[in-house]
């Protein structure tokens, strides 16, 4: 792999795929990176698979027709429970890297057993979640306090996180983990590292928040070395959006224009 010519396409429902571009950012050199903020049909999280597996192959179609792309980031955990095995079978030649909750750290590192989840609705329900959690339980026993969060990516998405509307919603999904001592909370949802200040200041206490950007992004660095990338020179970034958007709010994380585009 010739590392001029390494092209990485990036995906997810709207602004939340910005946390792992920024960690691919700190790492992946010598590419270009071309970011789908699929803002058209978002949220994801409260649409059904088949209506999120086809949003998932009409991207990547479009990245690889477009962009000619040598590896693909599912930066989306409700895309990437609905999406991933379809898409490495029928894209074999890509390298693809997925995404899914930092349920594994969090067992490691509680100090109380206990562990709250945030994610989305198709997340918490999807046959890839339960299997991690299933597959993780023999680690450590501890307590999963799991909560959806409807609503929680819009108000990120309309730059609205800190309203009283918004600290109300999450104030009624974190009482019971406060209550219950929990200490470490995967943040189940690309998004919701952004709103990781007001989740603190609920929560009233020294909590942990995990999220998966920093692997994601060793991830795809270990392959691409494996795959013959020299990781050396610019990592040029462009960034596309199905719909509307806050792009002054895309500026000011990535300080990068987006452009809007049809699929």
């Amino acid at each position: 792999m010739n590392s001029e010519e390494l092209r990485i396409g990036v995906f997810d429902s709207g602004l939340g795929g910005l946390t792992v571009v920024q960690a691919l950012s700190a790492v992946i050199k010598g590419a270009a990176l071309f970011y789908i903020a699929d803002t058209k049909n978002a949220p994801y999280g409260e649409k059904t698979k088949e209506q999120i597996l086809q949003y998932s192959l009409d991207i990547t179609e479009y990245l690889i027709q477009n962009h000619q792309i040598d590896a693909l980031v599912v930066a989306c955990n409700t895309a990437t429970s609905a999406a991933i095995t379809l898409l490495r079978d029928k894209y074999p030649e890509l390298i693809l890297v997925g995404t899914e909750p930092a349920i594994k750290p969090a067992i490691e590192q509680t100090k109380t057993g206990k562990v709250g989840v945030l994610a989305t609705p198709a997340t918490l329900r999807g046959d890839k979640y339960q299997l991690l959690v299933e597959k993780l339980s023999s680690i450590k026993k501890v307590a999963l306090f799991e909560q959806d969060c409807p609503g929680l990516v819009e108000h990120i998405e309309r730059g609205t996180v800190e309203s009283k509307e918004s600290i109300s919603m999450l104030e009624e999904w974190l009482k019971p983990m406060r209550e219950s001592d929990v200490d470490t909370i995967v943040l189940g949802c690309t998004h919701y590292p952004l709103a990781s200040t007001v989740i603190k200041n609920v929560m009233q206490a020294n909590v942990l928040l995990l999220d998966s950007s920093k692997a994601i992004a060793q991830r795809l660095l270990t392959l691409l070395l494996d795959a013959g990338h020299k990781n050396q020179g610019k990592l040029v970034s462009t960034f596309y959006t199905t719909g509307s958007i806050d792009k002054a709010f895309v500026y000011r994380l990535v300080k990068h224009p987006i452009e809007s585009i049809t699929l």
